[in-house]
């Protein structure tokens, strides 16, 4: 799969001392993959303009919206800490393919990587993973629901593989979605907001991206 990320300039939505918002672009790395072609990524264009900035999580390729980043090594470990103990809130909208019927749900299924077709992820109940993902209905659209999706905790691809898994594929997903749901401009995610606590002093902060889609 070819990359060619997009050309755009950076998203800034917070910056203080010790922590730096960004809104990520679809269609970007969050951070350098193996070999020079992939080395485009958040991470490297951030740098770029903050030296000292430092990764915390990742989003998809695919996915955009908000990210955080660190700014001291006593940031990183604090949020690092909050992502590792579930106390960071994730809200991300989605258009799914077909009309979902129940207005909230739970998906509750444990993810493995799928080895011999990696990075894909699958379910698996003996070795997989715990992975909760809670959601809401938004609207029903002609062919699509527009979703939010609230993941309890951080596997690679969760939320991907849980709308799949209810039949409900995210829309434009190059990996999950196939026929008509995988015709879309880009993956219909983005990460619409991230409640954590400052790592300075605590205080609890919202910070949102408005969603492109």
């Amino acid at each position: 799969m070819s990359y060619d990320p997009p050309d755009v300039p950076l998203s800034i939505l917070h910056v203080d001392h010790e922590i730096l918002l960004m809104d990520k672009p679809a269609g970007l790395l969050s951070v350098p993959g193996r070999g020079e072609h992939l080395r485009d990524s958040l991470l490297i264009r951030v740098q770029a303009a903050y030296p000292e900035a430092l990764l915390v999580h990742r989003l998809d390729r695919d996915t955009s919206g908000v990210m955080v980043f660190a700014l001291t090594p006593n940031a990183q470990r604090n949020l690092g800490l909050q992502f590792e103990r579930r106390h960071v809130k994730k809200i991300y909208v989605a258009r799914v393919w077909g009309h979902v019927a129940e207005q909230t749900g739970t998906v509750d299924l444990p993810l493995i990587v799928d080895w011999p077709n990696r990075p894909l992820q699958m379910v698996d109940f003996e070795r997989g993973r715990p992975a909760l993902t809670e959601w809401r209905v938004a609207r029903h659209e002609e062919r699509t629901t527009r979703m939010r999706l609230m993941p309890r905790t951080g596997r690679s691809h969760q939320l991907r593989v849980h709308m799949r898994e209810i039949g409900h594929p995210i829309v434009g997903d190059p990996f999950y979605a196939t026929g008509e749901a995988r015709d879309a401009p880009r993956m219909m995610l983005h990460a619409e907001s991230l409640r954590l606590r400052h790592p300075d002093g605590g205080k609890a902060l919202t910070f949102s991206a408005t969603c492109p889609f």
